[in-house]
């Protein structure tokens, strides 16, 4: 989505001031003092100096003198206090950003995060929130409104009725950098939409490298120097696009700064010519002589600086608020009946940015209270299959009924309610044991004697762990092997209330002969329920009441385990090859 800079500073500037309660409005309230301030000082200067050169009473030139003291005093006071401000509301605005930003993302359909393009704007949405990106450029936009332009309007207006050419002179100096930033602005836009995916190349690598998770793979297959390596050419990459911008912003600074310098030069000599003429007094030269040094420092900043900054940060502004506008699959919220079953007729489904079918013509019809086995080779289609019979993916093609509920796209989180899964990537929390069970389904009272019960039925054991016992030596903890973390993801997820249960490779990491106790009590656990059970075992398969053989993408056999092996298809070719492990059934 293209947006202009204007439109970008207003939105980022609205939505911040929303979120900032009364302490955002004292924030720009400081800054409007400040500005005053600065103005009177001016004032406060001319008047002194004229005193001084009239040679006027000493008691009124120290009142003068106490004046301006303290109003210097007063905007180091107010600069320091709106400092506070501005560090106190950019964090806790980026505290409601974050959480806004979380919610948004809950709201995708998963099918997006298989989108590069979308994994990219996340990104650099997540980078602008993390730097606190969005904060600092609204706090500078609005800063210009309260602080930067009411100062400048009011020494504006002194200078006209001084000199009218002083005021056209700093026009001539500022106006280029000012589209000299906007530019800039643009090409730092250009720049992140044009490194959003080598960085996430970049921080896998470096995860590869410092991850907890993979670093003793890393180091005993003597990997580090090959992620360092491609680390390196990454980020290399990254740096050149960098410099190549950096570049040409420098360059543009170098001859903004050279005309502001002229243009200080120039002025600096009419106010100094209409001095020695007598057009204005010494008071007034020294007023504006220093007026003329800071306000070139206060232009310098504002425009080199916050202007500078602000146009740096733009592209991840941007991006975040490219990302928050973006529509949402508008959610059904009537719940799914799985007297029902489930019903898949002719489903065609396809992967962002991929030419082929990931499933071709399938048809699968699902019974209440049935255990239908899904098997096949490693990229036949089953997992993406079951992603679609529950919900989470939509057919691009083809009728798809879940608990009776046509499914287009538009299931809520509600949807899922009395859905539990067991997925092969299950996730290894940072809590206690009974936690890692509590979390499927966090709305139950904590049922502890249910928790002790599961974790029996699937074989778990650790002499060490209590059901208190953080499961993560990080934390002071004992970590687990990986069948029992597989054991433990099994009664997370059977501790969860469901009518319809989805177990993909349950039991992968766990022996034949573990594996078949577990299924034995798993019969009794589902009993009257809906299951689906992904599998490369064939052992695992056998438990069902149905089997569903599934080759590139399209169902190709389907019966019960003795139905297929007098078939003798690729069900019987699989079980062949796996019959060794099973001997001793």
């Amino acid at each position: 989505m293209n947006r202009s800079y204007f439109s970008i500073v207003c939105r980022n500037s609205k939505e911040y001031f929303k979120k900032s309660s009364w302490r955002g409005i004292l924030e720009q309230v400081i800054a409007l003092l400040l500005a005053l301030s600065l103005v009177g000082e001016v004032i406060i200067t001319k008047i002194l100096f004229d005193n001084i050169s009239n040679i006027t009473s000493f008691q009124k030139i120290a009142k003068n003198l106490i004046l301006l003291i303290s109003v210097i005093i007063l905007q180091q006071l107010l600069s320091g206090f709106g400092q506070y401000l501005l560090s106190r509301v950019s964090y806790t605005n980026m505290g409601k950003f974050m959480v806004e930003f979380q919610l948004k993302l809950s709201r995708f359909p998963l099918i997006y995060f298989e989108n590069t393009e979308f994994l990219d704007k996340v990104t650099k949405a997540k980078e602008c929130l993390e730097y606190e990106s969005l904060g600092h450029f609204a706090s500078i936009c609005l800063k210009m409104i309260t602080h930067y332009s009411v100062y400048l309007l009011a020494i504006a207006g002194f200078l006209i009725y001084t000199s009218p050419l002083l005021v056209i002179i700093l026009l001539l100096s500022f106006i280029p950098a000012i589209l000299a930033q906007i530019i800039k602005g643009k090409y730092y836009i250009d720049l992140e939409n044009a490194i959003a995916s080598e960085k996430r190349r970049c921080d896998s690598y470096k995860k590869s490298i410092i991850s907890t998770s993979s670093y003793k793979e890393t180091r005993i297959l003597g990997a580090y120097h090959y992620f360092f390596n491609i680390f390196n050419d990454s980020l290399h990459i990254l740096t050149e696009k960098r410099w190549k911008i950096e570049k040409k912003t420098a360059f543009l600074e170098i001859g903004i700064n050279s005309l502001i310098f002229i243009g200080l030069g120039i002025s600096m000599y009419i106010l100094f010519s209409q001095m020695m003429t007598g057009q204005i007094s010494i008071g007034m030269f020294s007023a504006l002589f220093v007026t003329l040094s800071d306000l070139f420092d206060i232009m310098d900043e504002m425009i080199s600086y916050n202007i500078g900054q602000g146009s740096e940060v733009i592209g991840q502004v941007a991006s975040f608020y490219d990302l928050m506008d973006m529509e949402e699959v508008e959610e059904d919220c009537i719940n799914p009946n799985f007297n029902e079953g489930i019903v898949a007729k002719n489903i065609f489904f396809k992967y962002p940015s991929r030419s082929s079918d990931a499933l071709s013509d399938v048809s699968l019809n699902i019974n209440k209270g049935e255990t239908v086995a899904i098997v096949g080779e490693n990229g036949s289609g089953k997992s993406t299959f079951v992603n679609n019979l529950i919900g989470l993916y939509n057919p691009y093609k083809g009728l798809l009924k879940i608990g009776g509920i046509e499914h287009k796209g538009n299931l809520s989180r509600g949807n899922f309610k009395n859905i539990s899964a067991v997925f092969q990537d299950f996730q290894k929390y940072k809590l206690t044991l009974a936690e890692n069970v509590i979390i499927s389904d966090i709305g139950k009272l904590e049922n502890f004697e249910l928790i002790s019960t599961l974790l029996k039925q699937v074989g778990f054991y650790h002499p060490s762990a209590k059901l208190t016992t953080v499961l993560s030596p990080e934390f002071s903890g004992i970590d687990l092997s990986i069948g029992q973390w597989q054991r433990l993801a099994i009664a997370r997820g059977l501790y969860r209330s469901f009518d319809f249960i989805i177990l993909d490779e349950p039991t992968a990491s766990i022996d034949p002969i573990e594996e078949s106790k577990i299924f034995e009590n798993f019969e009794n656990i589902v009993a009257n329920r809906t299951a689906i059970i992904i599998t490369h075992r064939m052992a695992s398969a056998k438990f069902a009441d149905r089997i569903i053989v599934m080759d590139k993408g399209r169902i190709v056999e389907c019966g019960s385990h003795e139905d297929l092996l007098k078939n003798k298809g690729k069900y019987y070719t699989m079980w062949q090859a796996q019959a060794k492990w099973y001997q001793d059934y």
